[in-house]
């Protein structure tokens, strides 16, 4: 059987090798990253501290006296002012024992009176000895015996005026009373451990606010350095906001004395004082204390959406290089201010910070820049972006 061999041109091999070949792919194009160029600014600084309000005095009602409610003397919610009669608790014992211990002392006091006179007739008669010296010292004793009755019996008679006095339940402070806690024949008594009203004196109020320890330090030395606004002594000036986003329109101050750092936390609470005149703000509720720090005239401002940790918690931001190459640069921020973190230290003029793009675009690769567009929710962004 012949033996055929296939042969092919050299040209057709060739040819038919490069196709098996694939074609290379092109490198991919650099990739779309928003940039802010920064430039300083002058910024407001003022620090939010969230808080709720305390009352500046509260008062428990109790009575001192036993005995039955006669009258409720007083309108629920009202105003009141200290002293007033709030209660009236049946005095009818009271009235008697004051009575009982007012005749008393003044059958002590009639006794008192015989005694003197006795005393003076026997003055004269001893020293003639017409007396005997032991019946003139019984005098005396009498006199003496006389005078210490009638000071037992006006402190009895005090203590019984006192007794009947509390039968008159009065306010102990100035404010507004809530709601009362016994009816009118109701038993109450002495010193018991449920109160039967209670009032709070609304104006001024507090603000308890919760403050990290780093912050009391760096408002303490604003404070001394004059960049806070002094509201008197050792206070600084603060506004507030009401929980429904509304400004209080009283300012307060923020006192920064006798406070202790809560060790789990590394916080503080400290007290703000603020008139509230038109009981506008009532203890228990949730605020904002804010607090005004002054200008910064060199600022850069950096949109949260920027700005990174690495792993050891350092604050950190992409750089567009001017070969457009990015890179990764260590910053230090202070606070933030309205959705804006204030950088104090890592960033120069003429930076630019990638703000959109930053998980696409790695280290030392090649981007390629454009504006930021600022989304619709910060209308003011398109300011810095200039």
């Amino acid at each position: 059987m012949p033996h055929w061999t296939l042969c092919l041109p050299l040209s057709a091999l060739l040819s038919l090798s490069a196709c098996e070949k694939k074609k290379p792919m092109g490198a991919p194009p650099p990739q779309e990253v928003q940039v802010l160029t920064m430039q300083t600014q002058a910024t407001a600084i003022h620090t939010s501290l969230p808080g709720r309000t305390e009352a500046f005095e509260i008062a428990q009602v109790r009575p001192q006296v036993n005995g039955v409610l006669q009258k409720r003397l007083f309108v629920e919610g009202s105003d009141v002012v200290a002293g007033q009669q709030l209660y009236q608790v049946d005095p009818s014992i009271y009235q008697a024992q004051y009575d009982a211990d007012r005749a008393q002392l003044l059958r002590a006091q009639a006794s008192q009176a015989t005694a003197k006179a006795k005393l003076s007739r026997y003055e004269p008669l001893a020293r003639a000895h017409a007396v005997s010296g032991q019946e003139y010292d019984d005098a005396l004793a009498a006199e003496r015996e006389a005078e210490a009755d009638i000071a037992q019996a006006k402190a009895t008679m005090e203590t019984a005026a006192t007794n009947l006095a509390y039968t008159h339940v009065n306010a102990p402070i100035s404010g507004r009373i809530g709601r009362s806690l016994s009816t009118v024949g109701a038993l109450v008594t002495a010193n018991q451990t449920t109160q039967i009203a209670t009032v709070t004196r609304l104006d001024p109020i507090y603000v308890d606010v919760n403050l990290a320890a780093t912050d009391l330090l760096r408002f303490q030395r604003e404070l001394a350095n004059g960049r806070l606004q002094r509201a008197d002594g050792n206070a600084a000036a603060v506004k507030l906001t009401l929980e429904d986003g509304y400004p209080y329109d009283q300012p307060g101050k923020l006192q920064f004395s006798e406070v202790n750092v809560d060790t789990a936390t590394s916080s503080v609470v400290v007290r703000a004082l603020f008139p509230n005149p038109d009981h506008t703000l009532l203890p228990g509720m949730f605020v904002h204390a804010e607090i005004d720090e002054g200008t910064d005239p060199n600022a850069f401002r950096v949109p949260q959406q920027a700005v990174g940790r690495d792993p050891h918690g350092q604050a950190t931001v992409m750089i567009v290089g001017d070969d457009n190459k990015a890179m990764i640069r260590n910053i230090k921020t202070v606070q933030t201010v309205d959705g804006d973190w204030i950088v104090n230290e890592g960033l120069k003029n003429g930076d630019r910070v990638v703000i959109v793009g930053r998980a696409k675009a790695a280290p030392g690769a090649t981007v390629r820049p454009v504006p930021w567009q600022p989304s619709d929710s910060a209308p003011d962004a398109a300011q810095k972006a200039g």
